[in-house]
């Protein structure tokens, strides 16, 4: 009997099947990531080598870059995928309240701050290679990074529609504010060991005097 393939659905785009050799390479990258990671937590960006990761990995140094060009390369990729992570705990904080503006901010803000408490190394290589010259910019500029501000001010806009901040309250400039205070109270958490209340209160205060001169009234 002749063998009759089935009619796919108009409009349906047939699911492609990953391939051995495409799901072998999926797994390597994940190990490779994994590894990484756990080092980078341990000895910094500094202190982990490829080699390092390579065998911790289970693997040959080739391997590593068969997969990705270099150390920095790696690394960028651990925090694009942290930055995601962390843009999804902000949003969930901030759908999680009904109070005023200040307090869902301050909500974000303790959000991320908590993602990172339990992996302070790791924060710390973070900030490291976030402010190098050479590999920073291409962090700080992913559009990963980009949407952290873009949900900061989009709090101050519904603050806005809201009549909490008034329609001059310049939404995009105290944003971009209230991200660099977001960032600038890690080291406080990474070089000085604060505790999150202490971060709260902190951020709180700094929330409070950010918004003082755009509140409607």
């Amino acid at each position: 009997m002749k063998h009759i393939a089935p009619i796919e659905a108009a409009g349906e785009t047939p699911m492609k099947v990953p391939t051995r050799r495409a799901l072998a390479k999926q797994q390597t990258r994940a190990k490779v990531l994994a590894a990484a990671r756990a080092l980078f937590s341990e000895a910094g960006y500094e202190g982990a080598t490829i080699r390092d990761i390579a065998t911790a990995a289970g693997m040959s140094t080739g391997a590593v870059f068969a997969n990705f060009t270099d150390k920095s390369d790696l690394f960028r990729e651990i925090m694009i995928a942290d930055m995601a992570s962390l843009g999804e705990a902000m949003r969930a904080a901030a759908a999680g309240s009904n109070r005023g503006v200040d307090e869902i901010l301050l909500k974000m803000f303790m959000a991320g701050y908590a993602f990172y408490k339990t992996q302070m190394p790791l924060a710390r290589a973070a900030f490291s290679v976030g402010w190098s010259p050479e590999d920073g910019p291409a962090l700080r500029n992913a559009p990963v990074a980009q949407q952290l501000y873009e949900l900061m001010a989009e709090q101050l806009q519904l603050g806005v529609q809201r009549g909490e901040l008034g329609q001059e309250a310049e939404v995009k400039l105290r944003a971009h504010m209230l991200f660099d205070i977001y960032l600038s109270n890690y080291p406080l958490a990474i070089f000085e060991g604060w505790s999150l209340e202490a971060l709260q209160a902190r951020a709180r205060d700094q929330i409070r005097v950010l918004l003082a001169g755009a509140r409607r009234g």
